[in-house]
């Protein structure tokens, strides 16, 4: 007997809005990423747009032992030292309401993710990317367009090309000769077997392939993974879609990876209004990216709702708890306790200012006269949201309403008055903590949708741990690697020492 897909879709959407209008959480804390984590999915089989990312559950604290290599995490040992070193690193983050439309092919991300020195980190998160209607909000999820957004993406940083200006955890150049194999040090060594072990290589291995074996003095454009970046993790609920993406090279010190989706729309808790939140540790500093969607409305009393909004979302808002395997790192529970926030989104704040003012501002580019009539700010400055957070300097027209595929407002020739919305800032980036400074603060110009992207670009402080003190013996290895006492790796470098330069003469 034959099935018929469209009726088993049918007999299924009853229970998801039946689980949706119960509040009752479904796979809430999965996620897109490119990382095979032992035990929670299959191994990645290609690395095609449709393959390349997996579903991931919960807590990201091990690794297959089959996975690729460049998408290899270590196993954090407990005993290792606190040692007080730091390292800038450059995050961008965007966001961007995209008005219910999914991405043609010929859509270019490029211009609005382009800087002068590609960053390490991208944090983009994105509204309305499917419609809020019904269908979408209360039946299944059409993740059809997240997939269209990520392989945009994917495409745009790809071919971005690094500079040299990001090469911090390459400082130790080589300085040898194009024909001479550099010579390895015995911190070299030490730092090779560490690698080795948590990638599951038996020692003997290191060793025979240890002659041309490159150190960590390899300048960048020598580097296997140049010009690339991972999807550490994604997430989408209804329109609202975050995802994160790193350097390649820095995958192996991701931990923590954790999301926590609240639902502020219809009946106070379904989706189509909400936020996403991303959690994240990058060596010993933690990261919480919040993507957020608020209530809409530019009615007077519609900015309480959206203080209202922002405070439940930071109440509810709840990482699952890590299961301290292989000693992970300290992992925050809420978005407050990390060391770096950054919350982005279509924040929806309006202008306290009535029509005919507002037009004529517009008109004349007085954008800081507007800015005082901004809820946002005022709410601010007031201390009912958003108390201790930073947002740069705006210097840019506001970012909501356009007319489709063009520069004008929508209120400048609209005829229906249901239809005019006063020009607003609606779109926002917004941080916390120390050890950030925001390099820039811009809108994008793509007539993609009724809202213009905006962008900023950060340098964040990331603390990380000393790469020259020891290691205590542990015995937890995939493939019981016996580690090697000081003096036996001494006696061993010498005699491969040995044995290379006699090997050399012949």
């Amino acid at each position: 007997m034959r099935t018929d897909p469209s009726r088993n879709y049918k007999s299924s959407w009853p229970k998801v809005v039946v689980r949706k209008w119960l509040n009752i959480k479904s796979r809430a804390d999965e996620f897109h990423s490119d990382y095979s984590i032992t035990g929670m999915e299959e191994r990645r089989k290609s690395y095609s747009d449709k393959d390349r990312y997996v579903f991931v559950k919960g807590n990201m604290s091990g690794l297959q032992a089959g996975a690729p290599e460049n998408l290899k995490r270590p196993r954090f040992e407990p005993d290792v030292p606190a040692v007080s070193e730091s390292q800038n690193l450059r995050m961008f983050v965007g966001t961007w309401n995209v008005g219910g439309k999914a991405p043609h092919g010929d859509l270019n991300l490029k211009n609005w993710l382009s800087t002068s020195t590609p960053a390490d980190i991208y944090v983009l998160g994105f509204q309305e990317i499917v419609p809020l209607n019904a269908g979408n909000v209360l039946g299944a999820e059409d993740n059809g367009p997240a997939a269209k957004w990520l392989s945009l993406i994917r495409k745009a940083l790809c071919s971005t090309k690094i500079d040299t200006e990001l090469s911090q955890n390459y400082t130790n150049t080589t300085n040898s000769e194009p024909n001479q194999k550099p010579r390895i040090s015995f911190s070299d060594l030490l730092s090779l077997e560490d690698e080795m072990e948590e990638e599951g290589v038996e020692l003997d291995e290191v060793f025979s392939s240890l002659a041309d074996f490159i150190p960590y003095g390899l300048s960048r454009n020598d580097s296997p993974t140049h010009g690339r970046y991972c999807l550490a993790a994604s997430k989408q609920m209804v329109g609202i879609f975050l995802c994160v993406w790193v350097r390649s090279d820095l995958n192996r010190h991701v931990t923590n990876l954790k999301v926590s989706c609240v639902g502020r729309g219809i009946m106070g808790y379904l989706g189509n209004k909400g936020s996403i939140s991303i959690s994240m540790t990058l060596h010993q500093t933690t990261f919480c990216f919040v993507c957020t969607h608020l209530t809409s409305g530019e009615k007077e009393g519609d900015e309480v709702r959206r203080n209202s909004d922002v405070m439940e979302i930071i109440k509810k808002t709840r990482f699952p708890h890590s299961h301290r395997l292989s000693g992970l790192p300290y992992s925050p529970d809420n978005i407050l306790d990390h060391d770096r926030i950054i919350w982005l989104g279509d924040l929806n704040y309006r202008l306290a200012s009535a029509f005919g003012d507002t037009y004529q501002l517009l008109r004349k580019n007085d954008f800081q006269a507007l800015l005082e009539k901004d809820q946002l700010r005022i709410e601010q400055k007031a201390g009912r949201v958003f108390k201790g957070w930073e947002e740069g300097r705006i210097h840019f027209a506001p970012t909501y309403k356009y007319l489709p595929n063009s520069d004008r407002y929508a209120v400048e020739i609209s005829k229906s008055r249901e239809k005019r919305r006063t020009p607003a800032w609606c779109d926002r980036i917004l941080w916390r903590g120390e050890g950030m400074k925001q390099l820039w603060y811009m809108r994008g110009e793509s007539k993609f949708s009724d809202h213009r992207p905006v962008n900023s670009l950060f340098s964040v402080q990331v603390n990380v741990g000393s790469k020259n003190k020891f290691r205590k013996s542990t015995p937890t290895t995939v493939n019981s690697c016996a580690r090697v006492g000081a003096e036996e790796q001494i006696l061993i470098l010498s005699r491969l020492e040995t044995s290379l330069q006699t090997s050399s003469r012949f």
